[in-house]
């Protein structure tokens, strides 16, 4: 929100300078990135490697405790991050969904043969 402010005027009652304050945008700029949430989207971006290439979906797990850490830190403390742990939740709650039907399908087409 910009807001101009008259600093003086002259004789005639013309303005002579202003003062252009920038408020709302200094607050959100000055708090930090919540860790927890740099740390859960990090081990999500591991999670998805592990998964296509050694096959470990249960980092997932970890990733959706430490994205759900750091939505809980990140409301009590006012930090930004707040797209990185939804992000990591999404991932991790991803993996999950598709290890779990992975499972569920071999349990039934092995019981089957």
């Amino acid at each position: 929100m910009r807001e101009d402010r008259l600093v003086g005027t002259d004789k005639w009652g013309e303005n002579m300078s202003t003062e252009i304050v920038q408020t709302g945008q200094a607050e959100a700029s000055v708090q930090p990135i919540n860790r927890q949430a740099i740390v859960a989207a990090a081990m999500a971006v591991l999670a998805l490697v592990g998964l296509f290439f050694a096959g470990m979906a249960v980092i997932a797990i970890f990733v959706v405790g430490a994205g759900h850490v750091a939505l809980n830190q990140i409301q009590q403390r006012g930090e930004r991050g707040r797209p990185f742990a939804i992000g990591a939740l999404v991932v991790g709650y991803g993996i999950g969904l598709l290890s779990l039907a992975s499972a569920l399908i071999f349990a039934f087409t092995s019981a089957i043969h």
